[in-house]
C-alpha cells in the first residue's frame, strides 16, 4: 500500500514507460539490459506499491489497464520534469541516433518547423527521417529500421500507439468536371499500404462502384497535380484541397469515408543509448500534434504574436 510520505523509485517508472511503449516485457528487458524475471518483478513491485493493477498480460504481450494509462501520462510528465532539471544543471546534452518515419502527406508541415526546431535544440542527436506510406512505415518499425513513426490507422496490423489527432480525409476532385460520376471511377492514389488508398477502395467497393487507379505515385504533390488537372479524383486530408480542386461527398454520389486516426508508434526495441533522444522527439511531436495535427499548429503559429 502506498502511504503518504512514501516515494516511488524513478527506475520503476522508467521501466514501466518502456513496457507501455513496447507492449512486451521481453522487449523491455532487452532495452533496459535486465533479465525478463527482473522486469516482471519490477512491474509487480510497482503494482504492489500503488495497490492497483497496471498491466493486462496476454499471449501477444501486455496492455495497459485504465489505471496504467493514467499512470503512464503522469509518469511521463514526472520523468520529463526530472530529466529536464538534471540536464539543465549537468550541462549534459542528449546524443544518439533517432530514426523517424512520417507519412509523405505530412512531411512538408513537419519539416517546416517541428523537426528543424528539434535539431536546433539537440545538436548532438543524429536524426534520420524517412517518408513513406503508413503500411511501409509499420513494416520499418517491426523490422527495427525505425525507432519512432507517425502512422495513420492500424496500418498493416500495427496495433496500439498513442493517438495524436484525427485526420479529416475527403474525396477531392478537380474544380471543374464530373469525373466522380463516371461508370468506372478514376483514382489518383499512393501505392498499396497507404491508408487513404484503402479508404477509397473500401468505400467504393462497399457501394459497389467500380474504380480504377489510373495514377499512382509515392509523391503527394504528384497525386494532387493529377487531381487538379482533371486526370482523376482521390482522397486527401481536407487541408490539402487546393483552389484548383473541390471537396466531394455523398451529395455528389460518392460513398462516405470512414474515420481515420494518426498515432505515434515506438519500435518494440530501441537502443539504450538512443532511448532518451527518442523520447525527447516523441514529446515534441506530442506537444505539436496532439489533438490538432500539423495543420492546426500552423494556423495557431500564424495567429500568435511575434
Amino acid at each position: 500500500m502506498f502511504e503518504v510520505g512514501s516515494t516511488l523509485d524513478l527506475e520503476l517508472l522508467r521501466t514501466f514507460q518502456v513496457v507501455a511503449q513496447s507492449g512486451s516485457l521481453a522487449a523491455t528487458a532487452e532495452v533496459r539490459h535486465r533479465t525478463l524475471s527482473a522486469i516482471s518483478m519490477q512491474m509487480k513491485r510497482l503494482e504492489t506499491e500503488l495497490d492497483v493493477r497496471l498491466l493486462e498480460r496476454g499471449p501477444r504481450g501486455v496492455t495497459l489497464t485504465a489505471s496504467g494509462e493514467l499512470l503512464l501520462r503522469e509518469a511521463q510528465a514526472l520523468l520529463r520534469a526530472h530529466d529536464t532539471l538534471v540536464s539543465r544543471f549537468s550541462r549534459e546534452r542528449l546524443s544518439g541516433r533517432v530514426r523517424l518515419g512520417i507519412p509523405e502527406d505530412y512531411a512538408r508541415e513537419l519539416l517546416d518547423d517541428t523537426l528543424p526546431q528539434f535539431m536546433a535544440r539537440h545538436p548532438g542527436i543524429l536524426l534520420d527521417v524517412t517518408t513513406d506510406t503508413s503500411g511501409r512505415l509499420a513494416r520499418g518499425l517491426r523490422a527495427r529500421r525505425l525507432d519512432l513513426a507517425v502512422v495513420l490507422d492500424h496500418a498493416a496490423g500495427l496495433e496500439g500507439g498513442e493517438t495524436l489527432w484525427h485526420p479529416t480525409p475527403v474525396w477531392a476532385g478537380p474544380a471543374q468536371g464530373a469525373l466522380h460520376q463516371e461508370a468506372i471511377v478514376p483514382l489518383a492514389v499512393h501505392p498499396a499500404e497507404c491508408p487513404y488508398r484503402q479508404l477509397a477502395a473500401d468505400a467504393l467497393d462497399a457501394a459497389q462502384r467500380p474504380w480504377r487507379a489510373i495514377f499512382t505515385s509515392t509523391s503527394i504533390h504528384a497525386v494532387e497535380k493529377a487531381i487538379e488537372t482533371g486526370m482523376a479524383i482521390g482522397v486527401l486530408d481536407r487541408e490539402r484541397v487546393t483552389g484548383a480542386m473541390r471537396a466531394l461527398d455523398e451529395n455528389d454520389g460518392l460513398p462516405a469515408l470512414r474515420r481515420c486516426v494518426a498515432r505515434l508508434h515506438f519500435a518494440r526495441t530501441i537502443a539504450a543509448a538512443s532511448q532518451p533522444a527518442v523520447e525527447a522527439l516523441a514529446e515534441l511531436l506530442r506537444q505539436r500534434l496532439s489533438g490538432r495535427g500539423p495543420w492546426q499548429w500552423d494556423a495557431l503559429s500564424a495567429r500568435s504574436p511575434g
